[in-house]
């Protein structure tokens, strides 16, 4: 950054990039805050993330927390809706569009009820993988041209769950994944005298870029082969139940970048759809499973962060592909299903976190130099005086030389703690003259160009890497991460997070840049008595359900933003994150148990004169708060 620039709104939306993948959701307003806009049935508001923030802290909810934001989701119910039916309009496609929600991507009540809900009016149903979530459909369904698809591994009491939803009016699709399931599906719809509605996954041989590659290809795990469709299709046809063969689904994967790979796929499904109509089969259902991107990073490429389509452009892609081969083979056009989740949900949820502390490098602070440690630095200092832009590269080399030297001298007693600390405070003062001068160099040597990382500071954040964004760990998935407020000023830190669990996996050095991804992220000096609050965006999609207790951190406090009727924001659904209690009580510990064993020694310690009575209560009072305590950093403790 120019740092004789004046700053402006405008460079702060560029360095964040919040317009490209904000999706018009999220940007920066005039004070320098991130707002939120929100669509509801009664207008169109947007309210700064710093202000729902405070209000929160006001009202006792602790950092961290995660913000739901009902009404942006129902706003990408409404638009791949309305963007299908637009492509099916414009290509004069005369079948339908129903899409369904995979439970798997986000479980939490909310959701579910929310899509259930706000859905109907698109017939937009669901699609589970297990027992647990389909009986979780079963029960917030209530529309009968919605549909149930359900996929996973099937046993008897999954298909009678799913037939019996039949029953109940619910239009529950039985898919076979594997070619044993066939039998049980014929099996328990006679047992239960009920006409099943039945699916077939093929496997397609379109692998897809991206995260999730195996999806696809012969190997893929679900599915079913070109030679066990036909045997499927055959046994069927013997059962009496090939009229019962009504949709044909596939899967690519989840997060796919490239258009591309969503064409050559919609072609092969669209080929085997013909084959099975050709076969007999009344069909009239195409499920083009998910994958639908996410632009996380806002390049609109086909990296794995992004996507390089619109949403449109996907519509009527998929539209005109299986269009194409129906019309030539003479095939009415099927009903077409879709299972976006990602797309769905990603934007509805928000991470809030606040910085308890900093590690800067260099140091800020003065380091005297005295009689007793110049000494052990004439070497550095001889390098601090001779650096010129002509021999950067050799004063570096240089000063990670003495400073390995100084090094082993304290090892074997030679150099004492505060000479190294001297020297070890010179040694990145020197780094830091030196990453000042490389900006004015045009040509970078690759063992320079790492010094802005090496120099960026550790913002320490309170929340869990591992509870919260799982993802980011286990897959490198990159999330928008930025300020939410001071945006007005110029950020002159560059800093990488750590999360606050004893790992040194919990840490986020990877970040959205201006052109690429870049190992720190810009970020304002701490202000006294002034929490410093960091948004993590697009994290509706899996976060929630994947994270697991690594240092037994449990779920943060969550809370739901709506547009009021007035226009105002209404905070509601407030769930209480997991207490100490909680997350002891899932790993099989019983908190009473550990009160009285904690009542035990105490009483022992009074008994033994090495406490009183009253020290004994106040020792019990403070574990039986931290049972009940928020998992996360707690800065109001009382005493």
């Amino acid at each position: 950054m120019d740092e004789q620039k004046t700053w402006s709104i405008a460079d702060a939306n560029e360095l964040y990039r919040i317009n490209e993948w904000g999706n018009g959701y999220f940007t920066i307003d005039d004070n320098g805050e991130v707002k939120v806009s929100l669509k509801g049935k009664y207008s169109q508001s947007g309210m700064s993330l710093m202000e729902i923030a405070t209000g929160l802290t006001e009202r006792g909810l602790k950092m961290p927390v995660l913000l739901r934001f009902s009404n942006i989701l129902d706003d990408r119910i409404q638009f791949i809706n309305e963007q299908f039916l637009e492509a099916m309009k414009e290509t004069n496609y005369k079948g339908s569009y129903r899409g369904v929600y995979p439970i798997k991507v986000n479980q939490q009540q909310q959701v579910i009820e929310e899509i259930c809900h706000f859905g109907k009016q698109y017939h937009h149903g669901l699609e589970t993988g297990s027992k647990a979530e389909l009986i979780a459909a079963l029960a917030y369904m209530d529309d009968p041209e919605a549909y149930v698809v359900c996929n996973g591994y099937k046993d008897e009491e999954y298909i009678d769950l799913a037939l019996k939803g039949l029953m109940l009016g619910i239009q529950t699709i039985l898919v076979i994944e594997m070619p044993s399931e066939a039998e049980i599906i014929v099996e328990r719809a006679r047992a239960l005298d009920i006409t099943p509605i039945i699916g077939i996954r093929m496997k397609p041989s379109t692998v897809a870029s991206g995260h999730w590659t195996d999806s696809g290809g012969e190997r893929s795990a679900f599915g079913l082969n070109t030679t066990q469709i036909i045997n499927t299709v055959d046994y069927l046809r013997g059962e009496g139940m090939l009229d019962s063969l009504q949709l044909l689904h596939y899967h690519l994967g989840s997060q796919i970048p490239n258009i591309q790979d969503i064409r050559l796929g919609a072609q092969e499904a669209a080929r085997f759809y013909v084959g099975l109509k050709q076969e007999g089969a009344p069909m009239g259902l195409l499920d083009i499973g998910g994958g639908l991107a996410v632009d996380y990073d806002g390049s609109r490429s086909n990296s794995a962060n992004s996507r390089n389509y619109s949403m449109k452009e996907y519509c009527v892609d998929v539209v005109e592909e299986v269009m194409a081969i129906c019309d030539r083979e003479g095939v009415e056009h099927p009903t077409l299903m879709s299972e976006s989740g990602r797309a769905l949900v990603a934007y509805y949820s928000v991470l809030l976190t606040n910085v308890l502390d900093v590690n800067q490098f260099p140091p800020e602070e003065e380091h005297e130099i005295t009689d007793d440690v110049r000494p052990v630095l004439e070497n550095l200092l001889w390098v601090k005086k001779s650096l010129s832009e002509k021999n950067l590269q050799e004063c570096i080399n240089d000063l990670n030389y003495y400073r390995e030297e100084i090094r082993m001298k304290f090892l074997y007693g030679q150099v004492n703690m505060r000479q190294r600390a001297a020297a070890e405070h010179l040694y990145w003062s020197i780094l830091s003259e030196i990453s000042q001068m490389v900006k004015d160099l045009e040509y970078i040597p690759t063992e320079l160009s790492n010094l802005s990382q090496q120099l960026s500071d550790i913002y320490y954040t309170n929340f869990s890497v591992f509870q919260s964004l799982p993802d980011m760990w286990a897959i490198d998935q990159l999330f928008p991460i930025m300020p939410i407020h001071r945006l007005n000023e110029r950020p002159t830190r560059r800093a990488t997070l750590s999360d606050i669990t004893c790992d040194c996996e919990g840490k986020i050095d990877r970040f959205i840049g201006r052109d690429e991804v870049e190992e720190y992220l810009h970020l304002h000096a701490l202000e006294d008595d002034t929490d410093y609050i960091i948004g993590v965006f697009l994290v509706g999609a899996y976060q929630e359900t994947l994270g697991d207790l690594h240092n037994l951190f449990g779920d943060t406090n969550v809370i739901s933003v709506t547009c009021a009727e007035n226009g105002n924001f209404l905070l509601h659904n407030e769930l209480d994150g997991d207490t100490v209690a909680d997350v002891l009580s899932y790993v099989e510990y019983d908190p009473k148990q550990l009160e009285a064993l904690i009542r035990i020694k105490a009483e022992k310690a009074v008994s033994e004169g090495t406490i009183t009575a009253v020290q004994r209560r106040k020792i019990i009072s403070a574990y039986s708060a931290g049972l009940r305590g928020y998992t996360y950093y707690e800065t109001d403790q009382e005493d």
